[in-house]
């Protein structure tokens, strides 16, 4: 991350040392056989590298280390040509006699096609395939003696793909978990290896997938791994245009993953950090937008999965390259969030994903980067439209914007008494008993049900959110729409870690 200016330092009291890196989300090591969509791994010490990975892994990962297992969809595969009728003869023809030249000539054919339902030509041109991956497979030697042993198992999965592809060159099956040894066969070269190169397995495995899917446009899996190849492809390849049409690419597969599989939070995350990486490629003016469709994605991947700790991380490293891009070029918008709100946004997901995770290095590097900028001894603070305490449904006139601050135990209200505000403890109860006003809008985190935007035709005009509680539903209204989402994800977060029984690690992250 680029030096912040002094100005950057004046807005946040903090001297940034390094921007927090976007978390991976990878394939996991899994046989190709057992055809399982990988899930996301992670590397701790690639703690804050200069340049985000896509891939690595992280041991302690449980919860999203495998995607569903593919359905293989037999009906949709080709049939043979052997049911395929031939056209019946004439009327006239129907006593016509056949020279024995004729009839060896059509018992030929016959044997011909009952063996292969494939020309000649497709399955020679299969084979020149098999061959050239195979060779590409068989050359790689691992870096290590494990690496050499689960090379041989990888060697002996593409020979039965291969055999299996020489029978039927439309066994899309065969073609994505070749397509997968390739890759496997990718993460296992040896750094200083030229031949065979990682590129040449992974663009081999690219061709695999596109195979497969285009003999099976609804094989999710192929790609999201397809996805994930181009990805590696473009990291080798830096800041370039080839670079940038890879990642181009790479975005649009995950769009297909997402769109064939909605409920992936995975491939949304993927999908957001293949984004993030084209945003710092492009143009300025097309930054912005594509930085803005990254953060919608880590933010849908979070609503999919509310302990998502990766996602919600990501979601914090791209908030804070935004306020970074805001200071430096100085722009403001007074319809957009300023670098202030941005950098206060940016720790909350942060703060959220090291609560989730409090062992994790990277989250914890990254939370030390951005402490100074929550509002505390509280999570988020802000203002809300309330209505009076007590009262369903007063007239719009009698709803006021009043400042609410949210901690690990409740979200509050802030009342002000005589010109000056209350002072308040950590767990968010009002101190100066003599100046305490009851009247004040408490929601209790362990109360809530649920929370959500409302369209209520009830609320006055703007951004509706409504809190479902054991108690009842209280219902605010934001400032805006992108206002609302920020409370929503806090609202959500704060009551995910109090169910992981993660509290504590909040309150000390809040309270120092």
């Amino acid at each position: 991350m680029p030096e912040t200016t002094e100005e950057s330092e004046l807005h946040n009291g903090h001297q940034p040392q390094a921007e927090p890196e976007p978390e991976p989300e990878s394939k996991a090591e899994s046989q190709p056989e057992s055809k399982t969509e990988p899930g996301p791994e992670n590397k701790p010490e690639d703690a804050l590298k200069v340049e985000p990975v896509v891939t690595g892994a992280d041991p302690n990962t449980k919860e999203e280390d495998k995607e569903s297992s593919i359905q293989s969809n037999d009906a949709a595969k080709p049939s043979s040509t052997d049911q395929n009728a031939r056209p019946q003869l004439r009327k006239d023809e129907g006593n016509r006699t056949f020279t024995m030249r004729e009839l060896l000539t059509e018992f030929k054919s016959d044997e011909e096609e009952a063996g292969s339902p494939y020309s000649r030509e497709s399955t020679q041109r299969q084979s020149n395939q098999n061959s050239a991956a195979m060779e590409l497979v068989s050359s790689v030697t691992g870096a290590d003696e494990e690496g050499q042993s689960r090379q041989r198992v990888l060697v002996y999965a593409a020979k039965r793909y291969a055999a299996a592809l020489e029978k039927n060159p439309e066994d899309y099956d065969a073609l994505y978990n070749w397509a997968l040894v390739l890759q496997e066969s990718a993460d296992n070269v040896s750094p200083d290896s030229t031949s065979p190169s990682k590129d040449d397995l992974l663009e081999e495995a690219c061709k695999k997938y596109n195979d497969a899917t285009l003999l099976c446009p609804t094989l999710h899996d192929a790609f999201y791994n397809w996805a994930i190849a181009i990805s590696d492809r473009a990291k080798m390849r830096g800041r370039t245009k080839e670079a940038e049409e890879l990642w181009e690419q790479a975005t649009k597969n995950y769009e297909k993953a997402v769109q064939l599989n909605w409920n992936s939070p995975q491939a949304l995350n993927n999908w957001g950090l293949a984004l993030q990486e084209l945003s710092a490629i492009v143009s300025a003016r097309e930054k912005q937008k594509i930085v803005k469709t990254a953060i919608s994605k880590f933010r849908a991947a979070i609503r999919l999965q509310f302990d998502f700790h990766r996602a919600i991380y990501n979601l914090g490293t791209v908030l804070y390259a935004l306020a970074e891009d805001s200071v430096q070029t100085g722009t403001t918008n007074p319809k957009e969030m300023s670098s202030n709100e941005l950098y206060s946004q940016s720790a909350i997901y942060i703060a959220a994903a090291h609560a989730l995770k409090p062992n994790y290095s990277v989250y914890s590097s990254a939370l030390k980067l951005v402490h100074s900028m929550l509002p505390l001894p509280h999570l988020k603070d802000g203002y809300l439209t309330a209505p009076p305490v007590g009262n369903t449904f007063p007239p719009h006139s009698d709803w006021k914007r009043t400042e609410f601050f949210l901690n690990q135990e409740a979200l509050q209200q802030v009342i002000k008494v005589e010109q000056k505000q209350v002072s308040r403890s950590l767990s968010g109860r009002i101190v100066d008993a003599g100046n305490t006003d009851k009247k004040a809008i408490r929601v209790y985190i362990p109360d809530i049900i649920s929370v959500s935007a409302s369209a209520d035709l009830t609320l006055p005009p703007g951004a509706g959110l409504c809190i479902n509680t054991t108690s009842g539903q209280v219902f605010l209204v934001a400032d805006s729409w992108e206002s609302l989402d920020g409370w929503l994800d806090a609202l959500r977060l704060v009551y995910t870690i109090y169910a992981r029984g993660k509290t504590d690690v909040l309150a000390g992250i809040i309270a120092t």
